[in-house]
């Protein structure tokens, strides 16, 4: 029987009361009088409105035993990672192994497997499939739509799904990035009620004016907070906080909490801090998360006080999962499941032989952000050949077809920052295959080779740097061969290539190593070049990635020649 200050968030009131639980559930609520200064407080747990558990690196069970730390008690969890490549086998898993903590995840159907045409996945995700999986009662909504040119022209496959959601009565996720006027209201009319994809105000203020749920994302790369956050204060039942994509590193660090404790600081009221932290994805997903109302779950959390949100206790069906910064959900193994079948790779393979007098285009990486620009440079060629270019910073991006053994696909980026080395990952969204940057072939081919042979996991290979009079007194392969192994460095992903069971903390602490690693040692300057790294592929978000078929414009929504020739 807690006894602490009890917020109510429907009535905006704080008192001083007990709580009675029984079965799991809160069977009464005594209120002893007003608030007491100095007492903790009691509240609802906090929610994170949109996350793939995957990017985390972690199995479910691992993600739980993390995130319960910092007063989570429920996701909104799209399976969409795995689902491109594992299929419904893939979402069955995470439904599996969710269940095994008392952790409360809302998975939802996927409703773009494969994300577009112009990419390899490892399955599809159909039409029966997502009748299928809407059919469970542990799957509660439909997936962001990612495909919104296919809603906007009304594609057959498209519409099928939503229609099953409406069939279902079960949320429809949006993703509709810079969609905003006529298009977007075509976008919500169809039945799209949440994005969480807006990266400027005056987007998401069209989008909330339209009656649609705004989802403000500060994930591990992609970061909207400052500049959608003012958005809470108009419209207080429409905002919720998400994720996205949670890296392990900070995740251990925080979650929603660092949120509510950083809209608190930029003044917005508690209730209505509260109510996007906790109340309006409960509501809007119906998830089976306790208010704490009497009949509810036992869902809550008890912190310090009203500015530190220290979390003192976190608890789920009347269950303490965490106390004081410890998890007490318990280090559960998993069993592997993958679909890896390609074989290791040649540096011969990431040759790309230049054209007469070329201009190339040019990914521009943003740190903090999912878009990217395109750029036209005139390239470094040596012997007839496109190479990386350190010293400018522009350097070769390889994608590597993980499904099957077909030639990779090359083209250069901007803003990485590398200075030697190269680094690899088999988390490449959506499609998930072998995504590479680095400063020469040799190295890029080693960090791709350790992937392969591990099967999944993000990888960092130092590099050599040879002197220029050692380089003429033996050609570049030799000299390779004699020279000492560079440092290389590898977090292996068992589970579908993309994540892992062992100790969460384990791997935050891998996770951070490999991250310093890639910045300090081989120069990146981003603040996060793996997450950043498995965006690159990510056709839906424009203007220019690089997928396992080619360099594709996202705006045009076509591939595109690396080369032009003048």
């Amino acid at each position: 029987m807690p006894t602490a200050n009890i917020l109510n968030l429907f009535d905006q009131t704080i008192s001083y009361g007990t709580l009675t639980i029984d079965q799991g559930r809160i069977t009464r609520i005594d209120l002893l009088g007003p608030e007491r200064i100095g007492e903790p407080y009691i509240l609802p747990g906090f929610v994170d409105a949109h996350v793939h558990v995957e990017s985390s690196l972690l199995t479910p069970p691992q993600f739980a035993r993390l995130a319960v730390v910092h007063g989570t008690v429920a996701t909104v969890s799209d399976p969409h990672e795995i689902g491109n490549v594992l299929g419904v086998a893939g979402v069955e898993y995470m439904l599996r192994e969710a269940a095994r903590v008392p952790f409360k995840f809302m998975f939802g159907a996927p409703s773009c497997v494969p994300a577009t045409p112009f990419e390899t996945a490892g399955a599809t995700i159909s039409v029966d499939d997502v009748r299928y999986l809407l059919g469970l009662d542990e799957i509660g909504y439909l997936a962001e739509m990612m495909n919104f040119p296919g809603v906007l022209h009304e594609d057959p496959d498209v519409m099928a799904k939503i229609a099953l959601a409406k069939a279902y009565n079960k949320p429809v996720d949006g993703h509709a990035p810079g969609l905003t006027g006529d298009d977007a209201q075509r976008y919500i009319d169809a039945g799209i009620s949440t994005d969480h994809e807006c990266f400027t105000y005056e987007e998401g203020l069209d989008k909330a004016r339209r009656g649609m749920h705004i989802l403000i994302r500060e994930g591990s790369a992609a970061r909207n907070f400052d500049a959608l956050i003012a958005l809470l204060a108009e419209f207080p039942e429409q905002i919720m906080f998400c994720s996205d994509d949670k890296h392990p590193d900070t995740l251990a660090e925080g979650h929603i909490n660092q949120l509510v404790l950083r809209a608190l600081a930029k003044g917005h009221t508690l209730w209505n801090v509260l109510r996007a932290a906790c109340l309006n994805p409960v509501l809007h997903y119906r998830l089976p998360v306790g208010l704490l109302r009497e009949g509810d779950p036992a869902d809550y959390i008890i912190i310090d006080n009203l500015q530190t949100f220290a979390i003192q206790q976190t608890v789920i069906n009347g269950e303490s999962v965490a106390e004081n910064g410890t998890s007490n959900i318990a280090d559960l193994r998993n069993e592997h499941v993958n679909q890896f079948n390609c074989e290791p790779k040649s540096v011969d393979e990431f040759a790309v032989r230049a054209q007469a007098s070329p201009v190339i285009r040019v990914i521009e990486a943003l740190d903090g952000q999912l878009i990217t620009n395109e750029l036209l440079f005139e390239p470094k060629v040596e012997n007839g050949q496109l190479v990386s270019d350190p010293e400018r910073d522009i350097l070769k991006l390889v994608v590597v077809n993980r499904y099957e053994n077909v030639p990779p696909s090359v083209a250069f980026i901007k803003n990485f920052g590398l200075k030697h080395g190269a680094i690899a990952s088999s988390v490449g969204h959506d499609s998930h295959n072998i995504t590479a940057v680095g400063c020469d072939d040799e190295s890029i081919c080693q960090a791709i080779n350790l992937v392969i042979e591990a099967k999944g996991g993000l990888s960092a290979v130092a590099g050599t740097q040879p002197h220029e009079h050692d380089q003429e007194l033996m050609s570049r392969r030799e000299f390779l061969h004699l020279t000492t192994r560079p440092e290389t460095q590898l977090l292996p992903l068992p589970v579908a290539g993309l994540m892992t069971d062992t100790d969460g903390y384990e791997v935050a602490a891998q996770y951070t190593k490999l991250d310093q690693f890639a910045k300090k040692e081989l120069g990146s300057t981003l603040a996060a070049p793996f997450m950043t790294l498995s965006f690159m592929a990510l056709l839906v978000i424009p203007a220019l990635k690089l997928s396992d078929k080619g360099l594709f414009d996202g705006k045009r929504f076509s591939f595109v020649p690396l080369q032009i020739v003048k």
